[in-house]
């Protein structure tokens, strides 16, 4: 796998514009009305349902089966949440050439809403920390991207992907996933961009870790096969959002799915998939050091 990182420019100069052959809310599926809700009725996985897996399946069953939430967001997941969504709707404000999209109230508006939907309210001086290292990100994303990609057209944002396996197990699973971003340059490439809040950045342990970037995998993947572009036209890259970086406040870089890695991804996405099926949740000892559930009347 290559990791190539670039850095944002402030420039703020305009390159991207809307490309006319796709809906910007992402493209119509080819399939009838009714198969496909069909399928979005089918049981589904996603990446992270296979990370927690991964992680243990009782703990997946925990979580995912028996619906018992442990953990249930922070001030640094609402940050997330906010900025995400500022980010989709500049972009898509910017392709409309909206030119009164005051995205700085709009974010304000979005971090507070996430903030009141915590269980414990957010200290005052802590919700104006968060407000100004966001709207310090703000004004270096539309800049990092064009210093990053040039020139670009907005295909899709925040595109729904919900495909169909074709695997030897009980009921009919699909994908399920939300692509941030796809994009397209003078190239003929396809860019699938996915949003992450960040502290000061990530370290290269993370970067290469398959548990992270298996995400992209898929994503590359399942678009793919749903639009019908060939692999080698897509690529796939994050957006680190750095909430405390005092420069180069947004990060993208390159991650790479060749054959084997992306071999090795689905395997485990058939892996997963037949384990839940067939309710096969067995404890992963290995895990229990972290993890949220242990020592609890849920796994004692």
């Amino acid at each position: 796998m290559g990791i190539f990182p670039r850095f944002g420019d402030k420039s703020g100069h305009k390159s991207c514009s809307l490309d006319p052959t796709h809906q910007i809310y992402g493209e119509s599926d080819n399939k009838e009305p009714k198969k496909k809700e069909r399928e979005l009725n089918l049981p589904h996985v996603s990446f992270s349902a296979i990370k927690d897996w991964k992680f243990c399946a009782y703990y997946h069953k925990l979580t995912r089966v028996d619906k018992i939430r442990v953990f249930e967001g922070n001030v640094f997941t609402a940050f997330g949440k906010a900025i995400h969504d500022t980010c989709e709707s500049m972009l898509l404000s910017r392709e409309l050439n909206k030119d009164n999209f005051d995205v700085d109230t709009f974010f304000k508006k979005a971090l507070l809403r996430e903030f009141n939907e915590l269980k414990e309210p957010v200290p005052q001086d802590k919700q104006t920390e968060f407000e100004e290292q966001g709207l310090k990100i703000i004004p270096e994303i539309i800049p990092a991207l064009n210093e990053y990609f040039g020139d670009f057209s907005l295909v899709s944002s925040e595109e729904e992907l919900h495909e169909k396996l074709s695997y030897d197990t009980d009921d009919n699973f699909t994908f399920k996933g939300y692509v941030d971003c796809l994009i397209k340059t003078p190239d003929g490439k396809y860019h699938v961009i996915d949003w992450k809040s960040c502290s000061w950045g990530w370290d290269m342990r993370k970067r290469t870790d398959p548990m992270v970037t298996y995400q992209l995998t898929y994503y590359k993947h399942f678009i793919s096969e749903k639009r019908g572009i060939p692999k080698e036209d897509i690529e796939t890259h994050f957006a680190l959002l750095k909430r405390t970086g005092k420069k180069d406040r947004v990060e993208l870089f390159r991650v790479t799915s060749g054959e084997k890695k992306t071999n090795n991804a689905l395997k485990l996405l058939e892996q997963s998939v037949y384990n839940i099926d067939r309710k096969n949740y067995i404890k992963n000892r290995l895990s229990c050091s972290r993890c949220d559930f242990k020592g609890t009347i849920h796994c004692p």
